[in-house]
């Protein structure tokens, strides 16, 4: 198969391409996370951010969030502005629901991403009367591969459980993810069949990026070959149409594109994708760098920072360099996902290079 995009594709493309400079104009903010918690009760090889049971950093007072709530308020649409707590481990904060229940008081769809160890049936069932909106639990292949992976004796149990709760939950949006590696990309076939016999209708599929933990254990990064495999599984899986698979948001993938994912590749991280992390500061999707952040909602007023700052992310000319200088298809991917940047902001994973090699 020609792994470069095919002419109807690039047609294609450039019709996004326009859409995508007029959503650049307009950044209408649509999703907001919040860092609600550096805490976690795993310690995954792969986390980014190196979370631990404890830390130096306090968990961000609901009120101080809610303060930011107020600000974009009066600026958005709230029933069309999703809020999603994330961590650490946002399950390991107790007021969860005490903060839930306020923004649905304001009609903000609020969700929750879990490695899925406390989500217990009287948890699920508390969130659920907070009114959580939708879900995303982390079950990364079998128990072997994913206790590996999680690095807790529990993590598959208990997260296999929170998938069996939420099958039977009919009046929320949740999904599956699981993290590729070379632990686990020979299960995938197994796999997608056991997720779709527990009642899975909803997959994504990430690949890890070496920053935080992940950088020390190389087995985490597939090879070029085993990347492109796993884009033909997914590519072949949602042809079969038996379940709902997409790859992550990651990286430009040339031919692939429109059909490993539901839509173009595109970063929204700054232009529709904002965050408060633990700390306060303000920045696009939690997995980028700290010299990305934007301002702090302690000293600078959030909608302001929203509209007014974020120009990395909405002008990626600075990108151009390294390998991105003179590729022909930097005018689609503007140099691959945020998150994929180092503190330099010299890019780290080219996904179009690997299934090119």
């Amino acid at each position: 198969m020609n792994k470069k995009p095919s002419l109807r594709k690039r047609i294609g493309l450039e019709l996004f391409r326009l859409m995508r400079k007029n959503n650049v104009r307009t950044h209408e903010l649509n999703t907001l996370f919040w860092e609600c918690t550096l805490r976690c009760n795993i310690a995954c090889r792969h986390c980014g951010s190196d979370c631990r049971a404890a830390t130096g950093q306090s968990d961000m007072p609901i009120a101080d969030f809610m303060n930011v709530i107020e600000q974009i308020t009066p600026h958005v649409n709230p029933n069309r502005t999703m809020i999603i707590f994330t961590g650490g481990e946002a399950l390991v904060r107790k007021d969860i629901e005490a903060c839930g229940i306020e923004l649905y008081r304001r009609g903000f769809p609020w969700g929750i991403v879990t490695n899925g160890l406390a989500l217990t049936r009287k948890r699920l069932d508390s969130l659920l009367a907070a009114g959580l909106h939708s879900i995303t639990v982390s079950l990364d292949g079998f128990e072997k591969a994913h206790n590996w992976l999680r690095r807790h004796p529990k993590s598959y149990a208990n997260a296999l459980n929170a998938v069996r709760m939420l099958v039977a939950e009919k009046e929320i949006i949740w999904d599956v993810v699981t993290c590729v590696n070379r632990q686990n990309i020979t299960e995938l076939p197994a796999f997608k069949q056991f997720l779709t016999d527990n009642g899975v209708q909803r997959w994504r599929i990430f690949t890890i990026f070496p920053v935080g933990r992940a950088a020390q254990f190389p087995e985490l990064q597939l090879t070029d070959e085993e990347f492109t495999l796993t884009l033909d599984f997914i590519r072949a899986t949602r042809r079969e149409g038996k379940i709902n698979l997409n790859y992550g948001c990651e990286g430009f993938l040339g031919n692939y594109e429109m059909e490993v994912r539901d839509q173009f590749y595109h970063c929204n991280a700054g232009v529709n994708v904002a965050s408060v992390l633990a700390d306060g500061s303000i920045s696009a999707c939690p997995s980028i760098r700290a010299n990305f952040n934007q301002g702090n909602i302690y000293r600078d007023n959030f909608i302001d920072v929203w509209n007014n700052r974020f120009a990395p992310f909405r002008n990626r000319e600075w990108a151009r360099k390294g390998q991105c200088a003179d590729c022909a298809m930097f005018r689609y991917c503007e140099g691959n996902g945020m998150h994929l940047h180092d503190d330099s902001g010299n890019l780290l994973v080219c996904h179009y290079r690997r299934i090119m090699s």
